[in-house]
This record gives structure tokens, sequence and C-alpha cells, in this order.
């Protein structure tokens, strides 16, 4: 929720005063660590050193809650130190923090533009990893804004609406490399802000449905208790909009992860004993355009995808051999408010579908409740629109893509349809000028 760290060649102390071996949080200017010691928070609940993942021997530095099977943060994923090399971490002369491995070949630097002369990396008790001006004391540079592939509390996942920078949260290629892997989950859409998921970082696979500040609608498994704790903050001074998780017992902790298939893994601790392990199952539904344009997906169903009313299969011989991606097409234009014979035709009506995943690129309004379908008719080029009362109106032109029908939860969405088009369909809002 990277990150991607790349090998930077700067002049390093060689030779150091002092070695870290006994519990500490902090790195000051001419200390270092050395595997296999560790930096330890305050709270005696984190860990900075270094790890091998299962089934591998290369070691990298990371960021452990409890035990390093609780891996929360990666430095030197994409450079690992090799079997016959031992790593340490250190400041850097020009005031950055790195990990260099036997031969001071800088492997993993914090890659700060802006010196800091006599720097401090200090390991808090969120698990935030922070390196710190040492004339200022101010934070230059922090983990939880670099992070690998894991979400925690505290943390600030999200973007700048300013300069378009995006908190990304990169999965490890396989539970032996923590190396970038393939799928990747970035906050987008500041102003009706949801979670895309990414496959190498420009093909979105899934996406959560807008936030409505309780739960992401697109995302039913996401209940408010199962959300509880989480905040999306509009932090106007410096044009960021992110998520951030705050806990409500402090008995509690919690680490949502992205796993190498690119699914969610949350992990639960009560009094520092894992108490549930559960990733997140997708179903074909989930996958991002999965029935198409105009196409909706109900894994309940036999075929999953059908067309929404008013709408027919593009291909049809493509829908037949259960290739959906082609999507439908409408099978009657709308009116709006044409006249036929110099009377005005039947106008347009809105048809209900209730417990739905709304589409992608939907266009926030600050129309009421009771005005949001006015609004939708009103506009020629709006197609659907729905209503959250955590979010407001929502309305949507151009093509409906991603839409998913719920057993429970989602929201109600009203598609335009011609009047004509209505049948004998039950949930029927029909609107006048």
């Amino acid at each position: 929720m990277d990150f991607t760290s790349v090998t930077l060649a700067f002049i390093i102390v060689c030779c150091f005063r002092q070695g870290l071996s006994t519990a500490n949080d902090t790195i000051t200017s001419g200390q270092f660590i050395r595997d296999p010691h560790t930096l330890i928070s305050a709270n005696s609940v984190f860990k900075l050193g270094f790890f091998s993942p299962q089934n591998s021997s290369y070691r990298y530095l990371g960021i452990w809650y409890l035990s390093d099977s609780n891996i929360i943060w990666v430095g030197n994923r994409n450079q690992p130190l090799t079997n016959n090399s031992s790593g340490q971490v250190q400041i850097s002369i020009d005031g950055n923090l790195v990990v260099l491995d036997s031969n001071k070949t800088v492997l993993w630097s914090s890659n700060v533009t802006r010196i800091a002369a006599n720097s401090t990396a200090k390991l808090l008790e969120t698990g935030n990893l922070v390196l710190l001006d040492g004339a200022t004391g101010q934070t230059i540079w922090e983990s939880f804004q670099h992070p690998s592939h894991a979400l925690v509390p505290k943390m600030k996942f999200g973007t700048n609406k300013r300069t378009g920078e995006k908190v990304r949260i990169t999965s490890w290629r396989s539970p032996s490399d923590p190396s970038v892997g393939y799928y990747s989950v970035t906050l987008e859409k500041p102003n009706t802000p949801e979670m895309f998921f990414w496959l190498n970082e420009t093909r979105p696979y899934h996406r959560s449905g807008p936030w409505n500040n309780q739960i992401f609608i697109g995302s039913p498994e996401m209940s408010p208790g199962y959300l509880n704790g989480w905040n999306m903050i509009n932090d106007i001074e410096d044009g960021t909009v992110y998520l951030s998780y705050n806990l409500l017992n402090q008995s509690y902790f919690g680490i949502m992860s992205l796993n190498p298939q690119g699914q969610i893994v949350c992990s639960w601790w009560i009094n520092e004993k894992l108490v549930q392990r559960m990733v997140v199952q997708r179903t074909p539904c989930d996958l991002y355009g999965y029935c198409g344009a105009f196409g909706t997906c109900n894994f309940q169903s036999s075929p999953i995808c059908s067309c929404l009313s008013g709408y027919k299969p593009k291909i049809v011989e493509e829908w037949h051999r259960k290739n959906w991606t082609s999507g439908c097409v409408r099978s009657e234009p709308l009116y709006c408010g044409e006249h036929t014979n110099g009377s005005e035709v039947s106008k347009d009506a809105f048809l209900k579908l209730e417990n739905m995943k709304v589409p992608d690129f939907v266009h926030w309004s600050d129309s009421l409740e009771d005005e949001c379908s006015a609004e939708c008719l009103e506009n020629c080029s709006c197609v659907a629109y729905a209503y959250d009362s955590g979010i407001g109106c929502m309305v949507w032109s151009g093509d409906l893509i991603d839409i998913q029908k719920f057993s429970s939860g989602g929201v109600d969405l009203y598609i335009r349809v011609p009047h004509s088009e209505l049948g004998t369909f039950l949930f029927v809002l029909l609107l006048s000028r």
C-alpha cells in the first residue's frame, strides 16, 4: 500500500569508531550495525537488522515485529547480501543511511538529496525507521513513506494531489525473494479515494471502490468492524490524502501485507500473541473490468457476466465462448429530451440495481440525494448515478467499467435507460422535468 531502491555510489567512511552490539534504538554518525546485531525500539517490539527469508541464505536489512517471520519493511530488497558477505548499516559521509557489503559497496541508500550533517537514524516505537537532521531534529526520511510490502498502524498510505506522488506497497517476488514483485497497491482518485491494485505497476487488476468514511464500498468483505480505526485524512496544508490506522486498543497490533500472488494478508496480534492471519480471497468478478464495458459480474450466477439492462453483447461470438472483455453496447439509444412529431417522447428513466460495486471513473457532485437523479437526467452524457451518505452524489458518463453484483453490501446503482427498455423491472425510478 516503492519504494524500489536504486543503487547509488557514495563516498563512505571506511573506518568506524563504534559498532552497536547492545540494545539501542539509534545509529549516529560513526556508529554502525553489523550482522547479526540489531537496533531495538524503545518498547522492545520492533527490531532493525539483517534477516534471511525462508529457503534463502541471502541477507537483507529489514524491520520486523516480534520476530523476523513478521517482516514489515525491507531495505536492500533488490540488492541482497550474498553468502560470503557480512552486511552493515550506518550513516554515510553525506548523511544518508546506507547498507554496505563486506567490500564497502553501497547496496542500498535512503537517497536523501538534501545533505544533513551529523544525521541520526532511529527506530521508533511504531516500527518507523526515521532519519533525523542532526541540526534541527527534523525527519528528512522515513521508512513509513518508503514502504515495501506492508501497511502497519500510524503509516500514512496516500497520494499528494499537488505533486502526484504516491505511497506504493509492492509485493515480494516470492516467499524466499523480497525483491520488487509483480503486484502493487496505491491510493488513487483523492477526491473519491479508493485503493487500486496493479499488475506490473501499470495494469489495474482490482480496485476497492470509493471510501465512504467507514469502508471502501466496493469491498464488502471490509465491514465497518473490520476497518475500525482506519481513517481517511485530507491534509489541506500539504495537499495529501492518506489512509491511516490508529490502534484503538494498545494491546492490539495488525499488519496488512501484499503477498507474492497479489492478495492482501491481514495478521492480528493481541498482547503480542498471533490470533489471526487471513488471506483476502478473490473471485473472477474481483478482477478489474472482467465483464467489459456496460457488463456486470455476479459470481453467484451462471454465466457470471451479463449486460446491463438496455445493452447487448458487443461481440456475440466472444460471449458464447465466455470471453466477456469486449463488453456490451446500447441496444436502443437514449431519448434525452428529443421530440417526435412535435411532442416530447417518453422520457429516459433509471433502473435501480441493488448491492452493486459502482463503476470506475466516478465524478463526484455536491448535489443532495434528492437532486442527484435530476442532475444526471438533465445531462445527456450522464449514463448512471448513485448516492451514498458518506460520499454524496456520484455520476458517470462514458463507459461503465468494473461493475459487480454483491450478495450483500455495495450501494444502489441507477442505470439510465430509455423508457421503452423498462419492461417489467420492479425497481424503477422515473423522473420528470
